[in-house]
């Protein structure tokens, strides 16, 4: 599936079909495997809705016209396709993007409910924020895998399979056994009985959950930002409801000792607190560095943040203030811009500094 903040709007689009009209009448579009520069990597998915709209889209180029366009035809013979972009297929159409790689997409028809059942499976992975592994088997001696690719979903246990026969499951245990979890999505090929199969491998990780405390105008604008970026969002406050919650965002009263006990503060949770109170600030920074939150920011001048660091002197680098990468940011909106930013750096790795000056791969 796609990275964890795509996987919200895609799940939603497909359900909604799904109980509107009782059939679905899409297309889950899904990179298998890549080579060279490419707009996306394996693994990135789309959905095509018979209407011609587009959810989570691949790119805004000539393969993503020609995928949506064989989508229709998939849609129109429920059966899946493969289609290669590359050298020996489709050239002209990956020429005009300039990208210079090559890639397989797997087009399989959504039709029912039971379609959609592996996505089910995954929500509730999410929902629990467990880790997991999906395999997507969608090939058979280089043919799509008909009428539908069967898939294996393990979290703690198998939330998903509809892998029947048990002595290709082993071989695809074997597989899984191999993968490092967060490894990137990879196409892996296992013979059995005579056939080679075609598996797409991914680790699949809770969302991105961004907590906020705070209930300045910068703390909403922020947790705009947040939702527009497909982050669970939290605002906390200490002790009064909030006005003009932006939708989609939750809403906690909570007191720093309180806090995580109150919320699910793991290591895929970012935290900024932004309470403009210096030891308003200082208290929730106390009980925030008692969790595992990978990323702590809080806003403030350089005098501000010098009494910030004295207050935890043993913090070891995990606190980042002030918050946000140096843009040239003043507004509330920039401010925001500026801090949504340093997080996703953070989460990849990745210093924030300008595209044109480095030569690493654009995509993490």
């Amino acid at each position: 599936m796609n990275v964890t903040q795509e996987f919200e709007p895609l799940y939603r689009a497909a359900m909604a079909l799904a109980s509107v009209r009782g059939s679905v009448e899409a297309a889950l579009v899904t990179i298998t495997q890549t080579q060279g520069s490419t707009f996306r990597r394996a693994g990135a998915s789309m959905l095509v809705l018979r209407d011609g709209r587009l959810i989570c889209e691949l790119s805004g180029g000539c393969p993503q016209r020609d995928i949506a366009l064989r989508a229709q035809q998939v849609m129109e013979n429920d059966q899946p396709a493969l289609v290669a972009y590359g050298r020996n297929s489709n050239y002209d159409v990956m020429i005009e993007t300039g990208c210079g790689g090559e890639l397989q997409v797997l087009i399989e028809p959504l039709r029912a409910g039971d379609d959609l059942r592996f996505l089910e499976a995954v929500a509730t992975l999410r929902a629990s924020r467990q880790r997991g592994t999906l395999v997507t088997l969608y090939a058979m001696d280089d043919a799509p895998l008909s009428p539908r690719p069967q898939r294996l979903l393990r979290g703690t246990r198998d939330l998903w399979n509809d892998i029947a026969d048990s002595a290709l499951r082993q071989l695809i245990d074997s597989e899984l056994a191999s993968m490092p979890f967060g490894a990137p999505a990879s196409r892996r090929q296992v013979v059995h009985q005579g056939k080679t199969y075609d598996l797409l491998l991914e680790s699949l990780g809770p969302p991105h959950s961004l907590v906020i405390v705070g209930d300045s105008a910068g703390a909403h604008l922020l947790a705009e930002l947040s939702l527009q970026l497909g982050w669970e969002t939290t605002l906390v406050d200490p002790s009064q409801p909030m006005a003009n919650l932006p939708e989609g965002a939750r809403h906690i009263i909570a007191p720093p000792s309180l806090l995580a006990s109150q919320l699910m503060l793991d290591n895929t949770t970012s935290a900024v607190v932004m309470t403009h109170r210096l030891e308003r600030d200082i208290a929730y920074l106390g009980a925030l560095l008692q969790t595992p939150v990978s990323y702590l920011g809080v806003i403030g001048s350089r005098q501000r943040a010098a009494q910030i660091k004295a207050a935890f002197p043993q913090a070891n680098g995990r606190l980042h203030v002030p918050a946000g990468l140096d843009i040239g940011s003043e507004t509330p909106q920039e401010i925001a811009v500026a801090i949504a930013a340093e997080i996703l750096a953070f989460r990849s790795g990745r210093q924030g500094g300008p595209l044109s000056h480095t030569q690493r791969p654009i995509h993490p």
